[in-house]
This record gives structure tokens, C-alpha cells and sequence, in this order.
């Protein structure tokens, strides 16, 4: 990691990172951490850059060793409704809010931030700059994954353990087939299309 200086900033410098903006479903998911000088945390990285098993036990480090951390979500009719950069900050402004404890600073992935009070800073690439952020993204991406696993067995067919609920081939062709579903972003393309060309089509899965 190349490693951003932390020194320039308080101690209660919280990292805040989103993971779902390119699925054509499910929920926007965010995490916000603020990790504990005394107790480090080795391996930390941009969760794209790690293994699905390295995330896994880095998923429990950081809840275990962290001050404070908060996951947080913005809904697929919220997505709809506000767009995904809007619902994302809205995301990342829920998952900081929902610390316990209360951040000097906070520090964000990518180019914006949410409209709140907090002192704050974006940093492009800070989930591999950053350690806070870099374990914020780990905290988001695998509670996401997750959950996209567990709509796997609500919603079969789409590949959603696979691919996570992006816009591969076999999704596209998965909507398609098999209709729309109440975890589909109506407002992304691929799905717009489907129900405008089959507006009947809706797939409401199966009761889990």
C-alpha cells in the first residue's frame, strides 16, 4: 500500500469507502472505520486487490481491533430515485453517522464528498492509499458479497454468487430470460431495457 500520511491528521480520522456502484442490483453498501494506532492491523489494502479469503479474515480483524466502525447501506429504490453517486454519498453519510464514536476527521474515497459537518477530505485511490479507508472498503465489500450470496439462493439463475449482481453477460442474459426482480436498479440500462421490451416479466423469487 502506498501509504497516504497520516501524521497531517487526527487521531479519530475515520476512512470511508462504497462497494456496489456498478451492479444492476442490490444495495449500495459503505463502511466508515476508525482503527486503533495501538492495535495494528497488517495486510491492509484496496479490497479489489485482495483475495476473497484474505477479506474474509480481515473482515473480522478490523471488526475485532478497530475503535469504531459502522456499515451502512442506501437502497435499490434509492438508487432509482436519487442516482448512484447520490445514493453512494448518502451511503458513506449514513455509515458515519452510525459511528459510536465520534470522528475528527474524516476521510473518503474518490473525487466527493457527502454533504455533512465533518471536517473531511476525498482522496482518489485512497482505499489503497489509505489503511482506514483500505479497511472500510474490506468491511463494505465483503458484507455485500455476501448478502449477494444469500439473494443467489433467493433469486437462482442469475449468477448472482458469481458475479456479484454486475453487468456480465450472463446477467444481462439471466434478466432477459428469466424477468426482472425487486432487486434490479430499474434506472440502469440493461435492466430498463428488459421491461420496457417485457414489461409483464417480473421475477419475485422464492421465499428463503
Amino acid at each position: 500500500m502506498d501509504l497516504f500520511a497520516s501524521d497531517d491528521y487526527p487521531p479519530l480520522t475515520a476512512g470511508v469507502d462504497e462497494v456496489g456502484r456498478g451492479p444492476l442490483c442490490g444495495d449500495v453498501v459503505a463502511a466508515a472505520v476508525i482503527l486503533d494506532p495501538a492495535n495494528p492491523i497488517s495486510g491492509l489494502n484496496d479490497s479489489k486487490k485482495l483475495t476473497e479469503k484474505r477479506r474474509e479474515l480481515l473482515f473480522d480483524e478490523i471488526q475485532g481491533k478497530a475503535l469504531s466502525f459502522c456499515i451502512a447501506r442506501a437502497s435499490v429504490d434509492e438508487i432509482d430515485e436519487l442516482n448512484i453517486l447520490h445514493a453512494s454519498l448518502l451511503a458513506m453519510r449514513r455509515a458515519v453517522e452510525g459511528l459510536q464514536t465520534q470522528p475528527e476527521f474524516v476521510l473518503v474515497d474518490g473525487n466527493r464528498l457527502p454533504k455533512w459537518s465533518y471536517r473531511a477530505e476525498a482522496i482518489v485511490k485512497g482505499d489503497g492509499r489509505v489503511p482506514a479507508i483500505a479497511a472500510a472498503s474490506i468491511l463494505a465489500k465483503v458484507c455485500r458479497d455476501r448478502e449477494m450470496k444469500e439473494l443467489d439462493k433467493r433469486f437462482p439463475g442469475y449468477g448472482l454468487a458469481g458475479h456479484k449482481g454486475y453487468p456480465t453477460k450472463l446477467h444481462v442474459e439471466a434478466i432477459e430470460k428469466l424477468g426482472v426482480t425487486p432487486i434490479h436498479r430499474r434506472s440502469y440500462g440493461p435492466v430498463r431495457d428488459a421491461l420496457v421490451a417485457r414489461p409483464h416479466l417480473l421475477n419475485e423469487g422464492v421465499e428463503l
